[in-house]
Parts: C-alpha cells; sequence; structure tokens
C-alpha cells in the first residue's frame, strides 16, 4: 500500500449511455497489494464500470469522480490512464490482422514507459513473461488475437499485462468462456503478479476465477450500485443464497 493516498478511488460515480443511466452512484477504494473482485449479475453495470474507468468515450460520465494516485483522471483520455499505469484485459479482445503480438507490445511498451524499445528488446522481454507463463514462444509472431482461441485471446491479456506492468490492472470478465486449464493459466498468471506495488480489480460473474484468486475484498454490484462488500466469505455466500438476496428494494 502507498501511504495514506488510495491507488484508485471512485466518488460517487454515475454514468449514462444515450441518456439511460447504468451506474447509480459507485464508491470504491483499492489500495496497491490488494486484489478486489466485484461481482454482479449480468446487467448489473459491472462492465460498464470497467470501460469508464479506462476512459471509454462512449460512456457519459454525469457525477462523480476517479482518482488514480490521488489524481483526477475523470476527463482524462484512454491514453493517458494507460502511461499513467491503469490496464484493461476485455472481455472481448479484437482482432488486429497483419499486427504480430511482438508488435502491438513494442508500440503499447513505448507509448506506457516513453521509451523507445527496440525489436530485439521487446521480444526478449516478451520472451521471457511467456516463458513464465508457459505459452509457446511462437505466439510472439501470430497477428494479434487473429485466429486465436477463447483461451489464447485472454492468455494474450495476461501476457500483455506481465509486460506492460501496469500499477492497476482490471480484469473485465477475463474467466469468461475458459475451459478449467486455460482458466488455472491466466489465473497463476495473474497471481505471479501480484505484488506490494500493483493493485487488481477482478470484475467476474461467477465464483469459479475466485476459487484460484483470493480476493482481499468482494464488491456485489447490483442495479448500477455496490449493495455490499465484504472479505473471501462473500463469494461462498453468494453462491449460496444468489444476487436476488443482495437486490435492494426501489425506493
Amino acid at each position: 500500500m502507498s501511504g495514506d493516498t488510495p491507488l484508485l478511488q471512485v466518488e460517487g460515480l454515475r454514468v449514462s449511455v444515450d441518456s439511460h443511466e447504468i451506474l447509480k452512484g459507485v464508491d470504491l477504494v483499492v489500495d496497491r497489494g490488494e486484489v478486489h473482485a466485484l461481482m454482479g449479475p449480468n446487467g448489473s453495470g459491472k462492465s460498464t464500470l470497467a470501460n469508464v474507468l479506462m476512459g471509454h468515450p462512449g460512456y457519459e460520465v454525469t457525477d462523480g469522480r476517479i482518482l488514480l494516485d490521488g489524481e483526477d483522471v475523470t476527463d482524462a483520455p484512454p491514453d493517458e490512464r494507460a502511461r499513467r499505469g491503469m490496464f484493461l484485459a476485455f472481455q472481448y479482445p479484437e482482432e488486429i490482422p497483419g499486427v504480430s503480438v511482438t508488435q502491438f507490445l513494442r508500440q503499447a511498451l513505448t507509448n506506457r514507459t516513453g521509451i523507445d524499445y527496440t525489436v530485439l528488446e521487446t521480444r526478449l522481454k516478451v520472451m521471457e513473461a511467456m516463458k513464465a507463463l508457459g505459452m509457446d514462444p511462437t505466439f510472439a509472431d501470430r497477428y494479434l488475437n487473429e485466429g486465436f482461441s477463447g483461451g489464447e485471446r485472454k492468455r494474450n491479456e495476461v501476457l500483455q499485462m506481465a509486460v506492460l506492468e501496469p500499477s492497476l490492472a482490471i480484469l473485465d470478465e477475463t474467466d469468461s468462456g475458459l475451459d478449467i486449464d486455460a482458466l488455472r493459466t491466466v489465473a497463476e498468471g495473474v497471481k505471479g503478479m501480484i505484488s506490494d506495488e500493483r493493485g487488481f480489480l477482478i470484475i467476474t460473474h461467477y465464483q469459479r476465477l475466485l476459487d484460484y484468486i483470493t480476493p482481499d475484498v468482494i464488491h456485489i454490484l447490483v442495479d448500477g450500485r455496490v449493495v455490499t462488500s465484504g472479505g473471501p466469505d462473500l463469494a461462498a455466500e453468494l453462491e449460496e443464497k444468489g444476487y436476488e438476496s443482495f437486490r435492494q428494494p426501489v425506493s
């Protein structure tokens, strides 16, 4: 953790799309060295929060603010947030034909650090990360996500995270659609990156990823609001009772 200043602080965040309010006053604090899990049913606003944290222009922040290391980034563009250390692993990563994994990571590294990495420097860094993740070295020369299976796309997101070394990693349903082996690989890759200098916000619909990664805090998001937060035991309670038990009556 870093003194009294949280790594991420979300204050009263309200977000709309086409005048339809999706997030209705979300408060969230993530410190360095912490793993937070955000769980909720489909349509609760989980992916909206992930996209808004990363600065997606398709969402309108109508109230509240987002602070990264104490700096207000509510209106900052996505590239500035990335330079400041934010990273989003997508639920459905896009294909980029003609651009290899290594080429993409070289550009991303340059943007993240301001250092113009050579092709060789980038390749060595990528190969080191791939070895740690148990990935086939030929993966580095394939076009980004082109022809990748669902598991390969998610492994690639973890590879990007390992190479870019963000201070805040947001995983948007990275466990979605994975078989048990791919899930374990992704989980081990994430666990290998947990450190006192980095915070994680893992967004998930199911408990199964949390069987491999034990969060410090779990938040339940229902109807655009964080209705409760607690320790790892909250996942077991959710598994037993379901999301409906956490749904608050409309006043």
